[in-house]
């Protein structure tokens, strides 16, 4: 019988148990995350959610215990193949009756899934905004009346977000077509307007908007000025090479050329871009998911949905295209809690091909408008004098925030200075040489270099030229990229990158304002360690026994198929390796092994356990 209510008013016949129960019987937790219960209780409620919660933050089980509560099937929409057979497999092996309908499968399973779906026999039901939204998928969906959808990574949804997806755009006829289904959305990356716009499509009038806050204070975040980012990048890697983590390259040339200086050095490194074949793309992904210390260098073609929980680094070659391009990358790391580092390289050839990309995009000038204003918060972020975290949270709402202690800047504080002087030589020589050319060509006026350029157009008569000697190319580089991120400098892209006055750079250059700047140094910083955090810490455990359990998951994992964290995660392991339990009663009792884990590993892991020296 269908039920045509409305959300608030439909009953639904809920399992007679607590949420808190079902979290521990069905998952093996004992307890909730900071915020999670909350946004459960709202989902049963019935009221229309969309949750913004820090990657890591545990948001799949916001919905998935809810949809284990609800009498009805919940439809999960997710962008990425990869990332719905992952979610499957892990509430599989939870004992949940969760499964995927998607191209990447054989039809014959896709239809074997379908009649398990009629039947009533999926609890949870993956789908592609591409395959839901299509009449056929909508109208067999109405028949069965599903108790809840959950829109997945749900920036996708929003123009004014960095990551748009034009398929979700039909997914605002969601609430219209089932209005007895609840309606959730999930994202890690979403600034005030891009959550206003996802809540007006998703929900019309009404719904709730759950911002579970932005911080990772296990990510130390760095970002450095590129000089030469080979021995820069390696220097990073150095101390590095047992530890998975991401390098996020602009192009699939830059790609392939550092995949193949990183295995000449003898990192285990894998190339991911969108030029590869698709069954190269799954193979390096799947390697990447599975083996420990290793290397995935990629174009932002890889990232969403990946949920490998030991990443230790995410390294960024180039600038990323926004500040919520930049969170949701750097947010691979680190999601099993432990300390993880994060770096970035920027310069000014960096920003200039950003903003040719935003002027060459399609869209309208109001979109460009407010693309070319995320670069700009950016580029702020990149030459702040502040705790990175501040301005990084600051960004996203989060005001009255302490330092961290836990950046470059807080680690090794900058020096500020009055760079006035300097500044008025660098905005004179853009002024009289007509606000026409690049970098380069003002850096050589200043510094006095003999071109042919120079020559040519007389700059080597100006009053400005050679004023900058004294100083070395890389001070005239970090002064305009600092002159740049605070507005007093514009890159004219629609003229090859040409530098402008802009702001108060004049009141700068007649001397009525002073700018203080950072002081510049000519050498490459040195990378930092990120401390110990507070939350579990590996190097407590018996480091031979906790090798001997990673080494029997991933056999596990290899024989079927899925990821490593899909059989324990780290932190279950760790906390196996501390409590040592000597029999499934005490395994029971280990952070992240539920009833059905226990039946299906639980011997397995007790005989690993056994094989080296029982309990402490």
């Amino acid at each position: 019988m269908s039920r045509k209510t409305g959300a608030r008013d439909r009953i639904d016949v809920m399992l007679q148990t607590r949420p808190e129960d079902m979290l521990r019987e069905t998952f093996g937790f004992p307890g909730f995350r900071p915020g999670q219960s909350d946004i459960v209780d709202h989902i049963l409620a019935g009221r229309p959610t969309l949750c913004v919660m820090p990657t890591g933050a545990g948001k799949s089980i916001c919905y998935q215990l809810p949809a284990l509560m609800l009498d009805g099937m919940t439809v999960v929409i997710s962008p990425l193949t990869a990332l719905m057979d992952d979610q499957v497999a892990a509430l599989q092996a939870n004992g949940v009756a969760a499964a995927a309908i998607h191209s990447g499968r054989d039809r014959v399973d896709n239809v074997e899934t379908w009649r398990q779906v009629q039947s009533g026999d999926v609890q949870l039901l993956y789908l592609s905004p591409e395959r839901l939204m299509t009449p056929r998928m909508l109208a067999a969906l109405e028949a069965l009346d599903p108790a809840m959808f959950v829109v997945d990574e749900a920036h996708c949804i929003s123009k004014w977000g960095a990551s748009f997806r034009p398929e979700y755009e039909d997914l605002s006829k969601l609430c219209a077509r089932f209005p007895s289904a609840r309606l959730a959305a999930f994202t890690a990356t979403a600034d005030e307007a891009t959550r206003q716009d996802i809540a007006d499509k998703l929900f019309g009038q009404g719904g709730e908007i759950v911002v579970h806050g932005f911080d990772r204070p296990n990510l130390t975040l760095g970002v450095a000025a590129k000089a030469s980012w080979k021995s820069q990048l390696l220097e990073f890697l150095d101390d590095r090479r047992s530890e998975s983590g991401i390098i996020y390259c602009l192009s699939r040339k830059s790609t392939e050329e550092v995949a193949g200086l990183l295995r000449e050095e003898g990192f285990n490194a894998l190339p991911y871009h969108a030029g590869l074949s698709p069954e190269t793309r799954r193979e390096n992904q799947e390697r990447f998911m599975a083996e420990e210390a290793v290397v995935m260098v990629a174009t932002i073609a890889f990232g969403m949905g990946i949920d490998k929980p030991d990443i230790r680094y995410v390294f960024h070659l180039h600038m990323p295209g926004s500040m919520e391009a930049y969170y949701q990358e750097i947010g691979r790391a680190g999601r099993d809690g432990q300390p993880a580092e994060t770096m970035m390289l920027f310069g000014l050839s960096d920003a200039r091909m950003r903003r040719q990309f935003i002027d060459q995009d399609g869209e309208d000038g109001e979109h460009k408008r407010r693309e070319h204003k995320r670069l700009d918060s950016l580029l702020a972020y990149c030459e702040a004098t502040r705790c990175r975290r501040i301005s990084l949270l600051a960004y996203f709402g989060e005001t009255g925030r302490q330092a961290c202690g836990n950046c470059d800047l807080c680690l090794d504080p900058p020096v500020l200075i009055d760079g006035s002087l300097d500044a008025q030589k660098l905005f004179s020589a853009i002024l009289r040489t007509g606000e026409m050319f690049g970098a380069a060509h003002v850096i050589d006026v200043l510094r006095g270099a003999d071109t042919e350029k120079v020559r040519a157009r007389g700059h080597d008569s100006l009053p400005t030229y050679g004023v900058g000697s004294d100083r070395p190319k890389p001070f005239w580089q970090g002064l305009i990229r600092q002159s740049v991120a605070a507005g007093l400098i514009e890159i004219d892209i629609q003229g090859f990158g040409a530098l402008k006055l802009a702001g108060e750079a004049r009141a700068v250059l007649k001397g009525e304002q002073t700018f203080k700047i950072r002081e510049i140094s000519t050498k490459p910083p040195k990378s930092r360690r990120a401390p110990k955090s507070a939350s579990v810490d590996p190097s407590t455990v018996d480091a031979t026994l906790l090798a001997a359990l990673k080494a029997r998951r991933r056999e596990l994992a290899a024989e079927r198929n899925v990821p490593a964290y899909v059989v324990f995660s780290d932190a279950t392991l760790i906390d196996m390796a501390q409590l040592r339990p000597t029999n499934l009663e005490l395994m029971a009792s280990v952070n992240g092994v539920g009833p059905k884990k226990l039946e299906t590993f639980g011997q397995i892991f007790l005989d690993v356990l056994q094989e080296h020296g029982g309990p402490n």
